[in-house]
């Protein structure tokens, strides 16, 4: 005798389709290597800056709200604008804003890094718009990402509360590894980040054009001690 649940098991509707696009664009299954960058955190626990959960999460915090709130978020909103237009010029005009933004050699060359990276995992994808930017200088991860957001139709909100999520699970990763931490104070620093990713995304919306780029010392003085540090896991 059968019995009916009264769940519709189906995944053919468009926003099902969406979710698990971006579930598999913020995995870290996705090969793009993007742990094996610590954006400056290596140096500041090697600093003493960072030494245990309070000082991690304070730490993240601080640069997802001074850092990725007035670059990456924001520019990932052009940009997905931007692809979703057909715009290229208008693509390549806020990768090179966004790249311009990096504090430090090591950032940008991450920041590219990763981004060809995308690029080659997208156009293995058949995502056609993906291929020139394997070998196009200067690349942004970002700018893979909005394009492989917008031909997966997930919409410009969602996409940068995954980008967030995304850098944030990285960072405490990272923080794990560094301090290090235990996996429960891993899980209460990602809660904590849960609570801030929905204001800060609504602040980087809000940004206008002239706002673009906030200032973080810390966070640059630690990338730019990271590229002299004599003993380092993390390529940033």
């Amino acid at each position: 005798m059968a019995i009916s649940t009264g769940i519709r098991m189906s995944i053919e509707q468009p926003a099902d389709l969406a979710l698990l696009r971006l579930m598999q664009l913020v995995s870290p299954a996705l090969p793009v290597g993007a742990y094996a960058y610590s954006q400056g955190l290596e140096a500041a626990v090697e600093a003493g800056w960072v030494h245990d959960e309070a000082t991690a999460a304070a730490w993240i915090e601080g640069v997802l709200a001074h850092g990725l709130t007035g670059a990456d978020l924001p520019l990932l909103a052009r940009l997905h604008a931007a692809w979703a237009a057909q715009d290229e010029a208008a693509v390549v005009r806020w990768t090179d804003v966004l790249h311009a933004l990096r504090e430090t050699a090591e950032l940008r060359e991450e920041d590219m890094q990763l981004g060809a990276a995308l690029a080659r995992v997208l156009a293995g994808l058949d995502v056609r718009a993906a291929e020139p930017w394997q070998r196009q200088r200067p690349v942004a991860f970002a700018t893979l990402f909005a394009l492989a957001a917008v031909h997966w139709d997930i919409a410009p909100r969602q996409a940068m509360l995954g980008y967030a999520w995304t850098w944030a699970e990285n960072q405490v990763a990272a923080a794990i590894k560094l301090v290090p931490l235990g996996q429960s104070a891993g899980q209460r620093i990602l809660s904590g980040l849960i609570a801030a990713l929905p204001a800060r995304v609504d602040e980087a919306l809000a940004l206008s054009d002239d706002a673009l780029g906030r200032s973080a010392p810390g966070y640059a003085l630690a990338s730019t001690a990271h590229a002299r540090q004599y003993s380092r896991l993390f390529r940033s």
